[in-house]
């Protein structure tokens, strides 16, 4: 990358402020930072100031330094390191930034910078005598299937020919820019294929295909294929649902009764108030109790609570063996997280 540095003092204005519509603007940006991370506003700022005066002057680095709280080093880290700040003095009324990178060179490229060397000034950041024009090669600008291509300013115009970039040129020196249009200077709808779309051609007939699928997706269903609700009811209702184990099981855990220190066993991955309930109904009121339970009494109490194989999946036992042993910290060294 090469290295890029201020413009000559020779050139460089005493001062420089925000006008009043780009004063708004910048507060407008700082206020979307967070308090005491205004910096972060700084390339927009720079940005602003490059509008404003069509480049980035000493002057401006530091006054939007002063507005930020941070050293005027730093902003000028930030203006010298990104190529789209403008370091010295530009046309006034145009500068044009040719895409030189692989499809626009292939495309043409090279002839549109030769008409900027010819019309404007033959090396690249320079302006022509009135200082009204400059011009520069620059990398990939986004519109490849749209090569060869220019930008100014904020606008692309695309799908350029030598004869073309010559006239848009000419415009700009007039100070009749606005009526270029941007995009594609070739009749082509944005990016579509050059010999014109070859689907979706017919407005008309994408809404016929629109409303003759609503037709049918609002049609009734054929007699044959449907199922009456009564009918699917009653089907749901008469399969079976698996019977709740009895409480009179003999794999049942063994319950106690409420001790005068109760563990918050919503601390184990898959109890909720509602489960912890239910299982303090049964007698269940302790890590310790969980952790002790062997296969019979984890699937007793997996299909009581209709769980289906969540306590296995879950590995109460485990969480509650942790929480046992050491609280959240054992848990957390175990796992490697906090209960949740």
């Amino acid at each position: 990358m090469s290295v890029r540095r201020l413009a000559e003092a020779s050139v460089q204005p005493a001062s420089f402020a925000f006008n009043k519509a780009y004063s708004a603007q910048a507060k407008t940006w700082i206020n979307k930072y967070p308090k005491g991370r205004e910096q972060s506003a700084v390339i927009p700022l720079l940005m602003l100031a490059q509008e404003q005066d069509g480049w980035v002057t000493k002057a401006a680095i530091e006054h939007v330094a002063d507005m930020l709280g941070m050293p005027y080093i730093r902003a000028l880290e930030v203006a010298t390191f990104y190529t789209q700040f403008q370091l010295k003095p530009v046309g006034t009324r145009a500068h044009i930034q040719v895409c030189g990178t692989t499809p626009c060179m292939l495309r043409g490229s090279e002839e549109l910078m030769d008409v900027c060397r010819s019309k404007i000034h033959h090396d690249q950041f320079h302006t022509n005598d009135a200082g009204t024009l400059s011009w520069e090669e620059v990398e990939c600008l986004g519109a490849c299937v749209n090569a060869p291509m220019v930008m100014i300013f904020k606008d692309t115009y695309e799908d350029l020919t030598p004869e073309r970039l010559a006239e848009i040129i000419d415009m700009f020196e007039a100070g009749k820019g606005d009526q270029v249009k941007p995009g594609p200077q070739t009749g082509r709808h944005y990016s579509a294929p050059l010999t014109g779309f070859t689907s979706l051609k017919d407005e008309k007939a994408v809404s016929k295909a629109t409303r003759d699928k609503q037709a049918k997706a609002s049609a009734p269903k054929a007699v044959e294929a449907a199922v009456p609700p009564a009918a699917e009811k009653a089907a749901s209702a008469a399969a079976p649902k698996p019977a709740k184990p009895s409480l009179e099981d003999k794999n049942r855990p063994a319950g106690i009764a409420r001790p005068a220190a109760v563990d918050d066993l919503k601390l184990i991955s898959g109890v909720g108030p509602k489960i912890e309930g239910t299982l303090h109904e049964l007698g269940i009121f302790t890590f310790a109790q969980v952790a002790a339970w062997k296969k019979a009494e984890r699937e007793w109490v997996d299909g009581y609570l209709n769980f289906k194989g969540a306590i296995e999946r879950d590995d109460w036992v485990k969480q509650a063996k942790a929480l046992a042993k050491g609280g959240v910290a054992e848990y957390i060294r175990v796992f490697g997280k906090k209960p949740v």
